[in-house]
């Protein structure tokens, strides 16, 4: 039985007497809207932000940064700047300075797996904690909210995670960054099977994009290697595009038909799970305008290869089907049979000279609108095979930063699980002691609050000098 919300005696008078929207409705008009309003329910991620332990973090304080002279690498002004701070106070005190001026923001956050992967108010959260997903999207939403501010208007966000909390991740990411996602690039990030549980390994993890509306990929350069002019076609250098689509002759009856090469007469077959992407004049005999160039018009304009060598032909109807049934018949790129018993057309192809081959389209290289490989949302290992209609990442597997670290330390540092505090080391290098948050990641094209700073090491054969900056409050 659905309950009907109850207005306590007394309060219909003071709702009445309220200056507002709701201003002179009745007391049986805000029951229907209470009633219209418990029927919406909201679309995408809620978690339980009132049960859950506050974030110590969340204050009122006003938040400052000293400069730290003994830890800063060579002379101001610093190209680049480490931000000693919990990373709430590190992007609050960024959002007064830099507000509006950061293109890239990247984000390796706590995964929260469970297994004392996370501090949260300097205690772990573990496996079975009751509110241990909502405590994280808390976490993670106030932050993101604050990195968003930071962004230019072609500005963007990326996020690291593991396959178990992606969903989860996307969705907040949805709340907080509305309107502004761009994709997910898919990392291989192991080969080994070391934890193939249910005989199921996971051996890849998420990058998410989240961009403002001026955002895109920058591409890259296409290579033009592909592109010849065999015939010395005057428009120049193309490649061979398929004419085809992936619709069945039951889908796009009106794409299957027989064309013709009208230099040698042979005919080529359609395949009846891929039918030609272009109409025949032949065929749409209606008043209706087509969508693209008919095949005729393009045959006209020499813009379809015919690249057949030889050709098959079957004096009889007996001697076509012995053909399909022994596997001799013309084939398609993917080894299907063209011709098949079933086909409406069959009788066609009796004493029809079949072309071996299939038909493209030249795609000139001058009548490229742009001239940019996009990025694959793959991200490949050193090992992987590029390919090359994409712009492609490559990456080393999981755990090559921490060797990189290593190497530039002399043993393994930040050992510490993803948390709001800070790991003090010493340089092999400089000998010098310095910290580095170790939490939240966010890489700024020249401005950085990192889990660890490139301090001894070279960037694109400069040295890298850091600002080194420590928080203060004012309250």
């Amino acid at each position: 039985m659905e309950r009907t919300p109850v207005i306590p005696a007394g309060e219909e008078k003071v709702l009445e007497e309220k200056s507002g929207k709701y201003a002179g409705l009745s007391r049986e008009q805000l029951i229907q809207l209470l009633e219209k309003r418990d029927r919406q329910k909201k679309l995408g991620l809620v978690w339980e932000r009132d049960e859950i332990e506050a974030d110590t973090s969340i204050d009122a304080n006003f938040v400052t940064a000293a400069i730290d002279q003994s830890l800063c690498e060579g002379p101001s002004p610093w190209k680049n700047l480490v931000i000693e701070a919990d990373n709430f106070d590190a992007l609050r005190w960024l959002r007064m300075g830099f507000a509006g001026r950061v293109k890239c923001i990247y984000i390796d956050p706590p995964y929260n797996t469970g297994n004392k992967d996370w501090v949260y108010n300097d205690h772990y959260f573990e496996v079975t904690d009751r509110y241990r997903h909502s405590t994280w999207l808390e976490f993670l939403f106030r932050r993101i909210v604050l990195a968003r501010d930071l962004l230019t208007e072609d500005g963007v966000i990326l996020v690291s995670i593991n396959d178990d909390n992606r969903a989860r991740l996307d969705l907040l990411l949805e709340e907080a960054l509305p309107g502004m996602r761009v994709g997910s690039f898919v990392w291989r990030t192991k080969d080994t099977a070391n934890d193939a549980d249910k005989n199921f390994s996971s051996v890849h993890e998420h990058v998410l994009v989240y961009g403002n509306r001026d955002f895109s990929f920058l591409g890259y350069e296409l290579d033009d290697s592909k592109y010849k002019n065999s015939d010395n076609d005057p428009r120049g250098k193309y490649s061979s595009d398929p004419i085809t689509q992936p619709k069945t002759l039951f889908e796009r009856a009106n794409g299957y038909y027989p064309i013709q090469d009208p230099k040698t007469g042979w005919w080529y077959p359609c395949s009846p799970d891929s039918v030609w992407r272009y109409a025949s004049e032949k065929i749409e005999t209606s008043k209706k305008k087509l969508r693209s160039e008919t095949i005729e018009a393009l045959i006209k304009d020499d813009r379809i290869i015919f690249p057949a060598k030889s050709f098959v032909e079957y004096a009889s109807r007996d001697a076509l089907l012995g053909a399909i049934r022994d596997g001799t018949a013309p084939v398609d790129g993917n080894g299907r049979q063209l011709l098949r018993e079933n086909l409406p057309d069959l009788d066609f192809w009796i004493k029809k000279p079949i072309a071996l081959g299939r038909p493209s389209k030249k795609a000139f290289w001058e009548e490229k609108k742009s001239k940019l490989k996009p990025v694959s949302s793959m991200i490949l290992g050193s090992n992987d095979e590029l390919d090359p209609d994409f712009y492609e990442i490559i990456s080393e597997k999981q755990g090559k930063a921490t060797g990189e670290v290593q190497q530039i330390f002399g043993s393994k540092s930040f050992q510490l699980s993803k948390t709001q505090h800070f790991d003090e080391i010493a340089c092999p290098s400089c000998r010098r002691s310095w910290r580095a948050s170790v939490g939240f990641l966010c890489w700024f094209s020249n401005y950085r609050t990192s889990s660890y700073g490139t301090k001894c090491r070279r960037w694109r054969g400069s040295p890298v000098h850091h600002g080194f900056f420590q928080r203060s409050y004012a309250r």
